[in-house]
């Protein structure tokens, strides 16, 4: 066997082993072949760098691995509604088409886009098993805690050829969270203040699983949802007062605010709302970078002794010009 066969054999080798850190998707490489498993246990093969992807979810990352000519649909609410996108392509509706949502999709629409990847939501199934009959190759995704949404990225990084990028964004969120660490560090687990996550509907709770209770943890809090074995669940007040919440937390697409708890009569003798601890986070893809500077917050509005002396402000305008190259003040600011 001559020298060049054997460089060959090793280059091999080499990529493999920077692939082996994909637990969450058994990833491979075979020359310019992308072979993993994906949240359903399902093997999806394509070549990379994608040239034709339809992002039902993961859009926060486009001005991050600079994916805009390889992305040719986009879902509804990151053309419409996605502050950040906004921000750095004010002409993103011009530029990707919408395609609908994970929820519902315009198949008719997304296969004339002709894709070589569709990545979306691991909840819908039916979607998933349409698109794969159409042999649309589909990745579902579920991130549940921060290692997950990490690799997440990282698959992003990978098919659009913008590694650089990602790992220097999750450069700078772990500087947010050791930021985080540090301030909670000294929180003794009986002072840890008892938090409840709300989702559409105030009785709708945050349960052990899925990427809250992991952020929750992260800011020294105690999830009270965290003895439900689901990513959420349907809960009465009369429970609700019987936890007794220090601290309430409303999902930014929640149609109610923190004033509507505040204010509500039923609500009164809740710890948290007689400390006025309740809090609405933005409307920011929690699955997406913009975590860091969430939870920062989140800690922070917590226990603001803890960290009297950082620059909240501050800490989330160096993020955002890091990781997005815009000011915090181009986007939604965190409104309690």
């Amino acid at each position: 066997m001559n020298s060049g066969i054997f460089r060959l054999l090793a280059g091999v080798k080499v990529n493999f082993a920077w692939f082996a850190f994909f637990g969450f998707f058994s990833s491979v490489w075979c020359g310019e072949t992308f072979t993993f498993t994906d949240k359903l246990n399902r093997r999806v093969t394509l070549n990379i760098p994608v040239k034709r992807a339809v992002l039902l979810t993961g859009a926060d990352l486009l001005p991050i691995t600079g994916a805009w000519n390889r992305v040719v649909g986009i879902s509804n609410g990151s053309s419409e509604e996605n502050d950040l996108l906004k921000a750095v392509r004010p002409d993103l509706e011009t530029l990707i088409p919408a395609v609908g949502s994970n929820r519902n999709v315009n198949i008719e629409m997304l296969m004339k886009l002709n894709p070589d990847i569709v990545l979306t939501w691991s909840f819908n199934p039916e979607i998933i098993n349409y698109l794969e009959k159409k042999k649309v190759p589909v990745i579902a995704v579920f991130p549940e805690s921060i290692t997950e949404l990490y690799e997440v990225m990282r698959l992003h990084g990978k098919i659009f050829d913008g590694s650089a990028g990602i790992e220097s964004t999750i450069e700078q969120m772990e500087k947010i969270f050791t930021l985080i660490k540090t301030g909670t560090a000294d929180i003794k687990p009986e002072q840890r203040k008892k938090a409840l996550w709300l989702f559409g509907k105030p009785t709708r709770i945050a349960g052990r699983d899925g990427i809250y209770g992991d952020v929750l943890a992260l800011t020294g809090q105690q999830n009270l949802g965290a003895a439900i074995p689901r990513h959420y669940a349907d809960t009465s007040l009369e429970q609700i007062a019987l936890w007794n919440p220090e601290v309430i937390y409303i999902w930014g697409r929640s149609r109610y605010s923190a004033a509507d708890i505040l204010n509500n009569r039923q609500w009164r003798h809740i710890e948290a709302v007689k400390n006025k601890r309740v809090f609405k986070s933005p409307q920011w893809d929690t699955w997406s970078p913009r975590l860091a500077p969430l939870a920062l917050w989140m800690a922070a509005a917590v226990y603001p002794e803890q960290f009297k002396g950082v620059d909240i402000n501050g800490a989330i305008e160096r993020f955002f010009r890091e990781v997005y190259k815009i000011s915090y003040e181009d986007v939604r600011q965190i409104e309690n």
